[in-house]
């Protein structure tokens, strides 16, 4: 009895190493298959949907988006709730970032992949957002949720939960993330850093004070001295995806930026910059930060010079 009890035991033990091992490899392997930029494509994430180290979430901005359909186990974060302060125009505190991550199941070794709708500028804001709070592999899904859904992938409607951890920020990279003081110094000609406006060239010359169908949000119209321009869109592909690091590279040094000075992207309210952002620092490497504040907050504050080439003053008919 003895001898069937340790040999039952026996097996047992076998049984959990060689699982185990198993589990690791498997593991060991998604990892390493991982790709190490920034971005990861439609085909990676349809191939890992199903590893436990793989956390997806969802920004979008449009509502219903998420409801009506998601990638497979992707969590939901509210750009307007859950990334923003609910109280004060600003970014998500720092504690609250750290209970957002827990309750979705996020550790430090989570490989985190982000994507939404428009073109991913939500998407891309997380993905500032995750990387001012120093979030290790988090990746933005190049073409977003447009290509996922062309390239007819698997959407489902089903909530996920998952086990909550205790996920804790170490180092805050206040760097990435520019003021209005900022730019002032920039416009004012007291600071080197390069300025990039990428809203469309109508929002840019002043013609416009926001995109066609969105409320206007500033009194004034134009941007900010020596600002140059480059929408954001020149920045990607047809199917949204973004264009090759040579090609940015090219795309840039067209307007005088390479690198070699920091740079601060703006658009109207820090969305479309961020998504410019991304290109510049997390696929070109290059020193550069966002203005969230970006045209809502520059072009309503008092005692700030604007460029304004439309000759458009007062937002009021």
């Amino acid at each position: 009895m003895k001898a069937v009890t340790f040999f039952s035991y026996r097996s047992i033990l076998r049984a959990a190493f060689v699982f185990g091992l198993s589990a690791f490899f498997a593991v060991a392997a998604v990892a390493a298959d991982v790709p190490n930029g920034p971005l990861v494509s439609t085909e990676w994430l349809a191939n890992n949907l199903n590893n436990p180290k793989v956390r997806v979430i969802e920004v979008s901005v449009n509502p219903g988006v998420y409801e009506r359909g998601h990638i497979p186990g992707a969590i939901n974060f509210s750009w307007h709730t859950d990334l923003n302060d609910k109280v004060k125009r600003d970014i998500i505190s720092k504690e609250d970032f750290e209970k957002l991550l827990s309750k979705s199941g996020v550790d430090k070794d989570t490989i985190v992949i982000l994507y939404g709708d428009t073109n991913n500028w939500f998407a891309a804001w997380g993905a500032w957002v995750f990387d001012i709070y120093n979030v290790a592999n988090t990746k933005l899904l190049d073409g977003g949720r447009v290509k996922w859904e062309a390239e007819n992938r698997l959407l489902d409607n089903k909530v996920p939960v998952y086990e909550t951890t205790k996920f804790k920020v170490g180092k805050v990279n206040s760097d990435l993330r520019a003021r209005l003081s900022d730019v002032v110094l920039v416009a004012n000609g007291k600071s080197d850093t390069k300025l990039l406006d990428i809203r469309s060239p109508d929002e840019y010359a002043g013609k416009v004070f926001a995109p066609a169908g969105i409320q206007e949000l500033s009194i004034r119209a134009g941007h900010v001295p020596s600002a140059v321009n480059v929408p954001w869109g020149q920045a990607v592909n047809k199917d949204g995806t973004f264009k090759s690091a040579d090609e940015l590279k090219k795309l840039y040094a067209n307007v005088g930026i390479d690198g070699k000075k920091p740079i601060i992207a703006y658009c109207r309210i820090g969305e479309r910059s961020s998504h410019s952002w991304f290109a510049l620092n997390k696929i070109l490497g290059y020193n550069a930060k966002n203005y969230d504040g970006s045209w809502t907050e520059y072009g309503n504050a008092v005692g700030v010079p604007i460029d304004n080439p439309a000759g458009t003053i007062w937002s009021a008919k």
